[in-house]
């Protein structure tokens, strides 16, 4: 499984990045986002920054890890908790259109039959 993790930016130059996050401090290679500053927040795999993130997003991320980390160790009341954001899973076809930019008949389209009703 691979997993990204949401990071701060404390320090940046040209390309790469010191960054901390879930109780780690690592350099990382920024090409792919650009230019950082600090304060930015990241979404950090193996080493590099995939994506850029708000405050917002970065903590819905930690919380989602904080309860798979809760699972993993038996934490039956921590894994259980709530995450403080909709879960894929409880999301209606608008809202994961919504979520991946697709047009929700674009979404619907592929698996639909000629005469189906959406």
């Amino acid at each position: 499984m691979c997993i990204g993790l949401p990071m701060r930016t404390l320090e940046a130059w040209s390309g790469q990045a010191l960054v901390e996050g879930r109780g780690r401090v690592e350099t990382i290679d920024t090409r792919l986002v650009g230019d950082c500053a600090a304060g930015d927040w990241l979404l950090v795999f193996q080493g590099a920054a995939r994506e850029r993130l708000d405050a917002e997003r970065a903590a819905e991320i930690d919380a989602a890890l904080d309860l798979l980390e809760a699972g993993l160790s038996g934490d039956v009341l921590g894994a259980g908790a709530d995450p403080g954001f909709a879960l894929p899973s409880a999301m209606s076809a608008d809202q994961l259109a919504a979520l991946t930019g697709a047009a929700r008949g674009a979404a619907a389209a592929p698996h639909m039959i000629q005469g189906d009703q959406p």
